[in-house]
């Protein structure tokens, strides 16, 4: 890697941590900044999970008292996490670089429009709590899960949504399970995808740390800082991403 790559892997590491830590959408960075050093999709999508993995533990710490709030429906949620972050990554695990990268734009478009309508999708601030044991929601976790071991760009905002509706709460106790949720997906996946030799640990290793530092100020932007133009340029780059594939396919 040469030094201006290894930058660019840097600044996509940390910014990824802090728009996860608001939202979501970092995977579109990672990915994107792996897709210019040239790793193959299913490595650079693998990568991903684990240069992510680390922003969620620093965001999720930071988020600690509004976690013990909802103890009781993160447990149970948590759990529905871990079983469909699994099934996600090995589908991911079963397919090969071709006819993944034959999705790659098909999921780039669908993930950037839900991201662009986040603002539409987000939940309304609530005090109101529901139970996180019903149907609707644990099947919904699951399915969010399932995508997210699989691929991940756009899960933050769906679980923000998801959890919206089917559990309730401030945007702030939601934001916080949902960086949870998203940290033991990722480190489901991470096991995954480590075992099945996917993953590009020389870029990973110029991330990671970057994406820690990021995870952890993506906090404190969130609490402080309108998001409005964090948000578009993640679609901007998401927009890019999709173009790229479609053209490039």
């Amino acid at each position: 890697m040469t030094i201006t790559m290894m930058l660019l892997l840097a600044a996509a590491g940390f910014l990824s941590g802090a728009v996860n830590a608001i939202a979501g959408g970092g995977t579109f960075l990672t990915f994107g900044a792996m897709t210019l050093a040239g790793i193959p999709p299913i490595s650079a999508n693998a990568t991903s999970s684990i240069v992510q993995f680390p922003g969620y533990v620093t965001s999720t710490l930071a988020y600690r008292a509004e976690i013990m709030h909802r103890w009781r429906s993160i447990v149970v949620l948590g759990i529905v996490s871990l079983f469909g972050a699994l099934v996600g990554a090995l589908i991911l695990l079963s397919l090969d670089n071709p006819s993944f990268r034959t999705l790659v734009p098909w999921l780039l478009l669908a993930a950037t429009a839900i991201f662009a309508a986040g603002p539409w999708l987000s939940p309304k601030a609530s005090s109101a709590e529901y139970s996180a044991s019903s149907v609707t929601s644990v099947v919904s976790q699951f399915l969010n899960a399932i995508y997210g071991g699989f691929f991940g760009a756009g899960m933050g905002i769906m679980m923000l949504a998801v959890l919206g509706l089917t559990t309730g709460g401030t945007y702030h106790h939601l934001n916080a399970m949902k960086n949870l949720f998203a940290m033991l997906i990722a480190g489901v996946a991470i096991v995954v995808f480590i075992g099945g030799g996917v993953v590009a640990w020389p870029q990973a290793l110029v991330m990671i740390p970057a994406g820690a530092l990021g995870g952890y100020s993506g906090v404190w932007l969130a609490r402080r800082v309108p998001q409005a133009l964090l948000r578009w340029c993640v679609v901007c780059v998401g927009t890019a991403l999709t173009v790229y594939y479609f053209v490039s396919g």
